[in-house]
């Protein structure tokens, strides 16, 4: 295993950023994007250039997608993803376009959020969200890509599940534990358990459970939630895993440099007993 870092998509100042990360001892990251007028021929040649001055290894593309985005129970499940029928369609050329970009950028990872996928079968909209994810799932394997879920609104048994159902072979996770508990669907050490195998990518983040049914859980300091990282790096080891633990602390200003730089060390050290 490794330690790596997201870089965020802009317009400007990407250089800075990859200087940056190779200054704080990072070869690896993970690209976020949620800006598709971005995703041209010039920007891959800048970002691939960039990478490849710095040293630093992007992972994986993370796409974004237009539209509303609400990270709340209450308004989440009508507007994240391509579950909301209304922005289906958009969303998935967004992920097909974005897919598209990170070939570009010779990234074979593309990781989004699907959005609140619905735990009953049953439900009418269950269909319409298994085939969309299908077609962008079938559409990165004859490129050679794979389509990384995001945890977060789901539970690990629908994941486990939608991959079953669908079965492409390409499907995996990003597995953000801070997200399994914020959005309180699981501990994230006993989610492997259930979909351990399929976890292909980390985001290092930690996250303390929802207190009311609207909002999310608090994001804190990875070593100060319920995260557990020494049993959970165990568990990821046990299961195969030995890529990047990509450090995403969702703050801004001087103190995520602190936090960042501590939880890189926090991280190698714990990587050192494994």
């Amino acid at each position: 295993m490794n330690v790596g870092i997201v870089i965020i998509h802009a317009k400007e100042g990407m250089a800075e950023k990859f200087a940056s990360a190779a200054s704080q001892g990072f070869k690896h990251c993970q690209l976020i994007s949620w800006d598709p007028t971005l995703w041209t021929d010039e920007s891959a040649e800048e970002i691939k250039r960039l990478s490849a001055e710095h040293g630093v290894e992007i992972t994986a593309f993370w796409c974004g997608w237009v539209g509303p985005k609400r990270w709340n129970f209450t308004e989440g499940p009508e507007t994240l993803g391509i579950v909301p029928v209304a922005y289906r369609a958009e969303r998935v050329q967004n992920l097909l376009d974005g897919a598209a970009y990170a070939r570009k950028l010779g990234v074979a990872d593309v990781v989004t959020h699907m959005g609140f996928i619905p735990e009953n079968m049953s439900d009418p909209n269950y269909p319409g969200v298994v085939a969309a994810v299908k077609c962008i799932a079938q559409d990165l394997k004859k490129n050679g890509q794979n389509l990384l879920f995001e945890t977060g609104q789901e539970t690990p048994v629908v994941l486990l599940r939608l991959f079953e159902e669908i079965n492409t072979g390409n499907l995996f996770l990003n597995l953000d534990p801070a997200n399994l508990i914020l959005y309180g669907k699981a501990n994230p050490v006993d989610a492997l358990d259930v979909f351990g195998d399929y976890v292909r990518g980390v985001h290092a983040k930690d996250g303390l459970y929802p207190t009311n049914g609207r909002e999310l859980g608090h994001e804190v300091k990875v070593g100060e939630g319920k995260a557990n990282f020494p049993a959970l790096l165990k568990g990821l080891k046990e299961h195969g895993f030995d890529g990047s633990l990509t450090i995403e602390r969702e703050i801004s200003g001087e103190q995520q440099l602190i936090d960042i730089k501590e939880t890189q060390e926090y991280l190698n050290n714990l990587i050192a007993t494994l």
